[in-house]
């Protein structure tokens, strides 16, 4: 979907809106499980900053890596946590 668009700029607002989803999916799943972000990186074995920067859209680029493990501490697929 990313690499369809020629234009920067197309890719750079489809990239936004992804991020957005993964913020908002994020956060709502943690809260649900009544995690804390600190607790939520913990059981991800990532960065407490990494967990912060998703949930705020300031990590344009995590790394699919990133992205598996959060999901699995979540007990969610990466599909939902993305869309």
């Amino acid at each position: 979907m990313l690499y369809y668009q020629n234009s920067r700029k197309r890719i750079y607002f489809l990239s936004k809106i992804l991020m957005s989803n993964i913020s908002k999916n994020l956060r709502k799943a943690r809260e649900k499980k009544g995690l804390s972000q600190e607790r939520l990186a913990r059981l991800a074995d990532v960065a407490n900053n990494t967990i912060i920067k998703l949930e705020a859209g300031k990590n344009q680029n995590p790394t699919l890596d990133t992205l598996q493990k959060v999901s699995r501490a979540l007990e969610m697929s990466v599909d939902n946590l993305i869309k």
